[in-house]
């Protein structure tokens, strides 16, 4: 996996002048490396995503199923190895790097379902108007380029590289590189299908070769999933083309628990949604809103759960949580316990990073949290709790709304109206009701505010990848 780039059906190696490390972030060393595109190899990769859009896009609906249908297959016939590599490069449990994997391969699946049912898609529209018919015809929307992250890689690249193809696009994938290799399997998937050539390309690369992709006039539509501040960027390149975009960007999502809860079940969601991942979540529900009545007792309870969460390598230990996956977002956590030191902060469990190798730290919880504290308000992406009493369902609702990010939230209550309600006001995209967070590939993930643009997955995923038409036609 450590040839760089897969290019018009073809494997090769980058002439760019980046060198990417790949690191094992549980021994904070490398493991691989590899070469970065160059300018001129993005160029060719759109360039070949171009010249097979014409014999893809009228493929028929069922070849393209039949091709996403083996996408999913091969990904279960390379499954150790997915789940390993997906523990060495991100130290996710194993636990974690299995749910990945089937993610990724239900994703497959529910899109080669959808891609069959796309004929029933085009369809008459009745008019007012007498002397005239007309319908609707869906279509690609051409070439598009996919931007994704280090903390879900497979995953995502499936959420954006399924419903573009179902939908007759053909891509140039970027993969991050912080976690490279993964996505490879894509590109030896695709050899092993008789994928036709230039319809998936990936090339690997840093910032230059993000810019190079995201500023390319060979794109039809850019999909981005990453920072805001890269997401930006992003938006800026797609404007200047006034091409379509997808972002789907960060989040200070809140856990909102009310008093009726049973504080056991409230506990294990809490530190589910802070610590999956290593907290390394755009969804990761890291703004704690608890009622008064129940604070007292759940505080000292999820204080002891944190603390008694095995943290370690998961290539040699049974742990719950592993390292964080660079070193850059390591020393950009151990900032924000430095910050809450500053800041006075009540902490209740951890705040430190682990003295070991690697790039741990370690679960953390802090309480009565000030509202204008960096540590409420900034997505820090990584296992670290902020917590803050309410009196009121009112008061809930106005405190879990008061961020610029709109991407997820939970509500914890044994009063299934009032969960309803709380839901429905929550000016979020997705919200849990006493569950953990549970992704299935039938429902829609994005959000509002300052965390996206745009839908993935369920049919809207699809419908990101079309473009309406309608013909109307004189019958006089």
């Amino acid at each position: 996996m450590t040839t760089s780039h897969y290019i018009a059906g073809r494997w090769v190696e980058g002439q760019g002048s980046d060198c990417i490390s790949v690191n094992d972030p549980a021994l904070g060393q490398p493991f691989a490396e590899l070469m970065a595109a160059s300018v001129a190899q993005v160029d060719q990769a759109v360039t070949a995503a171009r010249d097979a859009l014409p014999a893809w896009k009228n493929t028929s609906a069922s070849e393209r199923a039949a091709y996403l249908r083996g996408f999913a297959e091969q990904l279960g016939q390379r499954r150790e190895a997915l789940i390993t590599l997906q523990m060495r490069n991100n130290g996710k449990p194993r636990h974690e790097a299995e749910i990945d994997l089937d993610d990724a391969i239900a994703t497959f699946g529910y899109y080669a379902e959808l891609a069959e049912q796309l004929p029933s898609k085009n369809r008459d529209v009745p008019l007012a108007a007498p002397g005239f018919s007309a319908r609707t015809r869906l279509e690609p929307v051409g070439v598009v380029g996919l931007i994704v992250p280090w903390n879900f890689p497979l995953v995502t690249s499936a959420w954006k590289l399924a419903p573009a193809l179902a939908a007759g696009c053909t891509v140039v994938l970027k993969p991050s590189e912080v976690t490279p290799l993964i996505e490879q399997a894509y590109g030896q998937i695709a050899d092993a299908l008789g994928l036709p050539a230039g319809v998936l390309n990936i090339v690997n690369g840093k910032a230059e070769t993000g810019a190079a992709l995201s500023n390319h006039n060979g794109l039809d539509k850019l999909s981005f999933t990453g920072s805001n501040s890269v997401g930006s960027q992003v938006m800026r390149s797609a404007s200047a083309q006034c091409r379509p975009v997808t972002l789907e960007l960060g989040g200070k999502s809140a856990i909102v628990v009310f008093d009726d809860c049973d504080v056991g079940q409230a506990v294990e969601w809490i530190v589910a949604g802070i610590t999956w991942n290593a907290g390394q979540m755009c969804s990761a529900t890291s703004r704690l809103l608890v009622q008064d009545g129940i604070a007292d007792t759940l505080l000292p309870r999820l204080q002891a759960a944190l603390e008694q969460l095995r943290v370690g390598n998961p290539l040699t230990e049974e742990v719950d949580m592993g390292p964080l996956t660079s070193q850059a977002q390591w020393l950009k956590v151990a900032g924000y316990f430095a910050t809450a030191r500053e800041e006075g902060l009540q902490r209740l469990a951890g705040g430190k990073a682990l003295d070991r190798d690697g790039w741990f730290v370690s679960p953390t919880l802090y309480a009565d949290v000030p509202k204008d504290s960096r540590l409420w308000t900034e997505e820090i992406f990584g296992p670290v709790l902020c917590a803050r009493r309410f009196a009121t369902e009112e008061q809930a609702i106005a405190e879990a709304n008061d961020s610029r990010f709109g991407l997820v939230a939970t509500v914890c209550s044994a009063d299934p109206e009032r969960a309803e309600r709380v839901a429905d006001a929550l000016e979020v995209g997705h919200v849990w009701i006493n569950s953990v967070q549970a992704v299935f590939v039938e429902t829609s993930w994005g959000g509002t505010k300052g965390s996206g643009i745009g839908r993935e997955l369920g049919p809207w995923g699809l419908s990101a990848y079309q473009s309406v038409k309608h013909v109307t036609r004189c019958l006089g």
